[in-house]
């Protein structure tokens, strides 16, 4: 039996890493997956920065399960993240929009944690990690990416706390949990 991909989604600032490490936290088998990405390190997210050059070079390797472009940036879900899919374990991993189609293709288990919150709520965490201006918070809020169709989702909202979230999204995705 093979381990479930649950690609967690949602706009810039819902707080999607925040969550998946507060549900990695409280669910030990499940694994954070580590993307690689085009962008210096910051203390905001995990990932492994990685030049354009060293990108290119892994990509055309094939060593990206996934990999797209998104914001101007590359990304990639290193193919060792996800050995444990094969033994069963699901892999939790900050996916673009765009990428679920392909996603689904590849991962028949696919499961999508789409994540939301009000646009205030977002627009105030985006202010406070100040790597855009308010011009480009509002274009990102205004952005509208749908799901594709045929997808098995769970949405969650993440206004509250951080716990609240996540124990709701570890609810839906092991209801197991709940009852034991």
């Amino acid at each position: 039996m093979s381990g479930r991909l649950i690609a967690v989604v949602g706009p810039s600032g819902v707080g999607k890493d925040t969550v998946m490490a507060a549900m990695a936290a409280r669910c030990p088998g499940l694994h954070l997956v580590r993307r690689a990405v085009t962008r210096p390190a910051s203390g905001t997210e995990p990932f492994e920065p990685v030049t354009e050059a060293e990108f290119a070079r892994r990509d055309a390797a094939g060593e990206f399960a996934l990999a797209w472009r998104a914001h101007g940036l590359a990304y990639g879900l290193p193919r060792a993240e996800l050995s444990g899919l094969a033994e069963g374990r699901d892999a939790l991993a900050n996916l673009s929009r765009r990428v679920l189609a392909e996603a689904r293709a590849r991962f028949p288990r696919l499961v999508v944690l789409a994540l939301h919150a009000p646009a205030d709520v977002l627009a105030q965490r985006l202010s406070g990690r100040g790597r855009e201006t308010a011009e480009e918070i509002a274009e990102r809020l205004a952005r509208e990416a749908p799901l594709p169709a045929g997808l098995d989702v769970v949405r969650i909202e993440n206004a509250g706390t951080v716990d609240a979230a996540a124990e709701a999204a570890l609810a839906a995705l092991y209801p197991e949990r709940a009852a034991s």
